[in-house]
């Protein structure tokens, strides 16, 4: 071998290594094996921080499912609700014009709607001309009266003339008068008494039409003036006034159409009467409690808007008692669903709703604050004033009472010139009777 020439230590060792595995080592047999190294302490750390990550979730877990001993109770399932409020037609008119459409913002008493007016103004006259000539009927009633007491009067002086001539004549000595004028003279009286009976029963019937009432409130009158109260209203009905401030929504009349009492002619949302229906699980209202203080955010302004609350109710029955669908649970296949409770939630500042409204259907997100869990679960006084009023339609009785006032003072005052023109009537007096029948 030259010096040049290096040992290929590669093909040695590769050529050397087969045979040492295949002949065992002899030296030194009692030589322990040396021992494994000890575990890296990374590997420790990592399983201790997946331990308590583990049991954090796990709490987290507890904490949200079974709300242990946590005051608070939230829910995503919350929905602004409000009022409704129908615009209806309360006549059969056609539609002349429409003040309002979709989005625009209505006032209380403006005038939405109009409808044709002239059928209403035609019924108004004539209920007006009704309850003259009623009245004028009427006050004929009384002027009977008094001629039919006249008409007794004068039949008692007539028998009372019959009845002395009767007497005269059968006191008169014998053979001064005939047994043929006796006669005639008890015919006399006979008859003066049927005919002062005849006309105590007609006094009687004209009594009867005006028994304990007088002229502006007998019957047909109140009737006649039920009349102009019907046809005033309906023509002030007509125009058709919102009941309400609010935004008129879901516009389905049009100009040209024939309406009838009922028809839907749109609705109006006042977004000052809202409030949150939150749907919570049969197992989160153990301690909800009205009167509790509740923490609102919507979906539609985000965490820039948190508003304040109340819980003013819970809702006597479940959301699912009265679906479409409601749940039967005496079928075979049953299966246990968790019912959720509607609870109603009121806003403590209605200044929060004009800078941030809200609208009907948005979400909400719901914290309700359990600490106090010392109020009632359900209401247990009724309210003492109507929550929601409008004065629009008592507005439309008032104006129609002004205007009967009206109608009436005019009739009674023409009857009343007409009884000052007229003659009076003489009524003959009882003493007058008397003393002619002495």
């Amino acid at each position: 071998m030259t010096p040049g020439d290096k040992p290929d230590s590669d093909s040695t060792n590769k050529g050397a290594e087969p045979q040492a595995k295949a002949t065992p080592s002899t030296d030194k047999p009692d030589q322990p094996k040396p021992e494994q190294p000890p575990p890296r302490p990374r590997h420790r750390r990592r399983n201790i921080i997946f331990l308590v990550l583990f049991l954090v979730i796990l709490a987290i877990a507890c904490a949200y499912f079974f709300r242990l001993d946590i005051p608070f109770r939230w829910t995503d399932d919350a929905y602004v609700h409000g009022n409704q409020v129908l615009l209806v037609a309360r006549v059969t008119s056609t539609v002349t014009a429409i003040n309002a459409d979709d989005t625009d913002l209505v006032l209380e008493g403006q005038p939405v709607v109009v409808l044709d007016d002239d059928d209403a103004r035609v019924a108004l006259l004539q209920a007006e001309g009704a309850l003259g000539d009623t009245m004028r009927k009427v006050r004929q009633f009384y002027v009977n009266v008094d001629q039919y007491k006249a008409n007794v009067a004068a039949r008692k002086v007539d028998l009372a003339k019959v009845e002395d001539d009767y007497h005269r004549r059968f006191t008169a000595q014998s053979g001064t008068v005939s047994k043929e004028d006796v006669i005639h003279a008890l015919q006399a009286v006979d008859s003066a008494r049927d005919l002062l009976a005849v006309a105590e029963q007609e006094l009687g019937a004209a009594e009867a039409l005006i028994a304990n009432t007088d002229l502006e409130h007998h019957p047909l009158v109140l009737q006649a003036k039920a009349n102009v109260l019907n046809a005033d209203l309906d023509l002030q009905r007509t125009v058709v006034r919102a009941p309400a401030t609010g935004y008129v929504v879901q516009r389905t009349t049009e100009v040209g159409q024939r309406v009838t009492p009922g028809t839907a002619l749109l609705a109006i949302i006042p977004l000052d009467q809202i409030w949150v229906d939150a749907n919570f699980k049969e197992s989160e209202l153990r301690f909800v409690r009205i009167g509790q203080p509740v923490s609102l955010k919507s979906d539609f302004y985000g965490d820039s808007a948190e508003y304040r609350g109340h819980v003013v109710g819970l809702a006597p029955t479940t959301g699912a008692a009265f679906s479409l669908l409601p749940p039967d649970e005496g079928s075979g296949n049953w299966i246990k669903i968790i019912q959720r409770v509607p609870v109603r939630i009121f806003f403590d500042d209605t200044n929060q709703l004009v800078n941030h409204p809200l609208r009907i259907g948005l979400s909400m997100r719901v914290t309700v604050d359990t600490s106090d869990h010392s109020g009632a679960m359900l209401t247990r006084a009724p309210s003492e004033q109507a929550i929601y009023a409008t004065e629009i339609y008592s507005n439309e009785w008032t104006q129609a009472n002004e205007l009967l006032r009206s109608l009436v003072a005019t009739n009674l005052q023409d009857l009343a010139n007409l009884d000052t023109n007229s003659p009076a009537i003489t009524v003959p007096k009882e003493d007058k009777a008397e003393s002619m029948h002495e």
